[in-house]
């Protein structure tokens, strides 16, 4: 399996190296050359398969002969141990139609364990047999972070920097990341927002020399393998319901659209999805691109569903790279026009083809809220505001048709934002044992301005170190 960048000046590479390389050096974003397909008997046959076995599976179709059958199955199998419920992703019915698929019961309560943990292993896998030492840059806009950190501390052949928006990230989710005691940990605090903080990870891997000085990677959305092992649980869930004699619907709250791009993967795979609502709290630039075809910046928004508060969104690039039918140059030239002018006009064909599968949705504070009570009210669960966008988003939109369950996408455990969950529905969320003790360590915090060359000294001196 080769794999080509979105901007279409990089060579094509192998899995492995798409893993590592993160970012394509001419600024794209890595793709299959070609989607692996799945037939309608392979995809019937994950019915009642343990997840590690499933995730294996689809994984070997990126892969390719890059890791052999056997160690992909120990490394997932390793990977999804850490969870704490035996299916990994378990749906619950809200209501007759609607479904939750709890993506939370990763050491870190929120759904980015489901790659990172698989994540971290594939680099181990990777540096191991090249002796390479590397370092991981990762912009989180609060649960990445958290994760990444989780996943790749006490590493030997890794040491990962985290950069996240001061003050815009709930204290659970900033305590994940800040009180590991592992040496190969940095977290720094940016004065900006988290598209501050993404866009000087992107200017890293572009400056001239830096990203060969201190063997740079980055385990963001932009990384192939994050989206390839968020896929797995679209099929899972789905043959849950009934695919593939059935069709499936999907909710997805979502900020920088990875989650909701391996979705379209999963569809590009052979998943019969009828529908994708693409969720978005008030920071709404996926929403209003769907809606009205322009892609369009603007101010980043503090909201109760902070993971969310974002208005580049990364994975958009390559969902359009597959809507202009896969013109690098016309990819290049759009994404680099909206870095310049922070809006660009979706051509009609491609506008089309989005809106086949995708409809959006913008959800007010307000809605969050009430979904929050409501679900609570109607069923006895508590859901965090991330999920409540999802919620909101759902019961607005809906499947095309009624017989279509509506699989809505819970992302994180209402703990990891407790102020949010209480000041709504008036009860305040059980800690896991995952995120017990978190208050009283120590945190290990530096901070910095939204300056990338402040930023490229400190990894070079860390790295150095």
């Amino acid at each position: 399996m080769q794999y080509v960048s979105t901007r279409g000046d990089s060579p094509p590479i192998g899995f492995l190296d798409a893993v590592l390389s993160g970012l394509a050096p001419d600024g794209g974003l890595y793709s299959p050359a070609v989607w692996p397909l799945l037939t309608p008997e392979e995809i019937a046959g994950f019915a009642g398969k343990p997840y590690a076995v499933v995730a294996a599976d689809i994984l070997s179709k990126f892969a390719g002969d890059a890791i052999s059958r056997t160690d992909l199955l120990q490394i997932t199998t390793e990977a999804y141990a850490t969870f704490d419920h035996p299916a990994v992703t378990p749906l619950t019915q809200l209501d007759s139609g609607q479904w939750l698929l709890e993506l939370f019961h990763g050491p870190t309560l929120a759904f980015k364990d489901v790659a990172m943990q698989l994540l971290s292993r594939l680099y181990e896998h990777a540096l191991s047999a090249k002796g390479r030492t590397m370092t991981i840059v990762c912009a989180t806009s609060g649960d990445t972070g958290g994760a990444a950190v989780e996943a790749l501390r006490g590493r030997d052949n890794v040491r990962i920097v985290v950069l996240f928006p001061n003050g815009r990230i709930s204290e659970v989710q900033r305590r994940f990341m800040t009180t590991t005691t592992d040496a190969n940990v940095r977290c720094l605090s940016i004065d900006g927002t988290f598209d501050d903080c993404q866009t000087i990870v992107k200017s890293l891997f572009q400056a001239q020399g830096f990203r060969q000085a201190v063997d740079l990677s980055g385990v963001n959305s932009i990384n192939r393998a994050r989206i390839a092992a968020h896929v797995v649980y679209y099929f899972t869930a789905g043959v849950a319901l009934g695919a593939p004699h059935r069709p499936v619907s999907f909710t997805v709250p979502t900020g920088n659209f990875g989650d909701a791009f391996a979705g379209y993967v999963a569809y590009r795979m052979g998943l019969p999805i009828e529908r994708i609502v693409v969720a978005t709290n008030g920071n709404d630039i996926l929403a209003r691109a769907i809606q009205d075809g322009r892609y369009a910046r603007g101010k980043v928004l503090e909201t109760q569903s902070p993971a969310m508060d974002i208005q580049i969104a990364s994975n958009f690039e390559r969902l359009y790279f597959e809507v202009v039918e896969r013109q690098g140059i016309e990819t290049s030239r759009a994404m680099r026009g909206f870095a310049e002018s922070g809006a660009i006009d979706i051509p009609p064909k491609a506008l089309a083809s989005i809106r086949e599968l995708f409809v959006g949705a913008g959800v007010s504070e307000a809605d969050t809220a009430r979904a929050i009570v409501s679900t609570y009210s109607d069923t006895g669960q508590l859901i965090d505001p991330h999920t409540a966008v999802g919620v909101a988003a759902a019961g607005r939109v809906g499947p095309k048709r009624p017989t279509t369950p509506m699989i809505v996408l819970s992302t994180a455990h209402p703990a990891k934002f407790p102020e949010a969950v209480e000041a709504a529905a008036g009860i305040a969320p059980a800690m896991p044992p995952a995120g017990r003790g978190l208050a009283g360590r120590e945190e290990k915090i530096d901070h910095l301005p939204a300056d990338a060359e402040q930023v490229m000294a400190y990894i070079r001196a860390f790295a150095g170190a």
